[in-house]
């Protein structure tokens, strides 16, 4: 099988642009989640495993390849479409996250603007693909930032993090969102499932979601970030719900429940499925999903057709 060109459906502007992601590791909820959640993920390893030592038994850091290190990203749009060019992509999508301290400090702890998500899209000729974010304490001004990314920067997604909040889903909160993301014919997504930071996890279950896509019928939807635990609930929605997709990203491929690879390799799930890294590394996960056993069919699906019509591009 040729190689499918894949599209990234979910990551964040420090993957274009390092220089815009600042210290996010002085927030207690990151340092938390370096320490559990992403203690394996985050250690420097050479290829054959364990780590590298200089002569005389000190230990050194591994060489990364480009583009293949945890929340690293790039110093530049220029190396990251070369990366692209080099590892078999086509498209990334750059949301503008908003993600709000639930717990420690009480202030959004992410906080990036379509302004300059804006300026990577058209940095990038197109390759990057904009997406806006939401903050449910200041509706207005998130809706007006999602008509700007749209109108002025060509936006065909909303990306946002309710568990940050310790909201649900179908929360009256969102709404606006949602009917917003309708008017503009535009896609939505946000994370369901647990989340790796420390935060409120009853409010990512997927089967919240049902309110929303039973009210607005027509909006595509993504449940992004797998779902796990509730793997099974994740895969109901996708399977009976038109307008509902769902994102592997945040997850190594290689560590997706064999539930979930199942129903991705199945008639049930192949064309509901989307590819993503959430920053985990665009060459580690591209190599691991295409190594997944399941069929060329479900790579073509998953890695491109899905994305090109959940986010009607192309």
């Amino acid at each position: 099988m040729a190689r499918v060109l894949a599209i990234d459906v979910m990551n964040h502007p420090i993957e274009a642009k390092r220089s815009l992601g600042g210290n996010i590791f002085e927030f207690e909820e990151f340092k938390i989640m370096l320490r559990t959640t992403f203690k394996a993920a985050a250690a420097p390893a050479d290829p054959k495993g364990g780590s590298k030592k200089k002569a005389g038994g000190k230990k050194r850091a591994a060489k990364k390849d480009p583009g293949s290190s945890m929340l690293q990203g790039h110093a530049s749009v220029k190396s990251l479409v070369r990366d692209m060019d080099e590892l078999g992509y086509s498209h990334i999508v750059i949301t503008a996250t908003k993600m709000w301290s639930y717990r420690h400090h009480h202030k959004l702890i992410l906080d990036y603007n379509v302004d300059d998500v804006g300026k990577l899209v058209a940095e990038s000729k197109g390759r990057i693909i904009g997406a806006a974010s939401y903050n449910p304490w200041r509706i207005e001004e998130s809706l007006q930032d999602v008509e700007k990314g749209v109108r002025e920067y060509g936006f065909k997604y909303v990306w946002f993090h309710p568990l940050s909040f310790g909201m649900a889903p179908n929360d009256r909160r969102f709404y606006p969102l949602y009917a917003k993301c309708n008017e503009l014919d535009i896609a939505v997504g946000m994370q369901v499932g647990h989340s790796a930071e420390v935060l409120p996890s009853d409010v990512g279950r997927p089967m919240l979601v049902d309110d929303v896509a039973i009210d607005f019928p027509n909006l595509r939807i993504n449940l992004s970030h797998t779902g796990w635990p509730w793997v099974d609930e994740w895969c109901s929605m996708l399977w009976r719900h038109p307008n509902v997709y769902g994102d592997i990203s945040a997850y190594f491929p290689r560590s997706l429940d064999e539930r979930q690879v199942r129903f991705m390799d199945s008639s049930r799930g192949r064309g509901k499925v989307l590819f993503g890294t959430n920053g985990l590394g665009l060459r580690k996960c591209i190599e691991q999903f295409r190594a997944l056993p399941v069929k060329d069919e479900t790579q073509q699906r998953v890695l491109r057709d899905n994305a090109l019509e959940f986010l009607r591009i192309g």
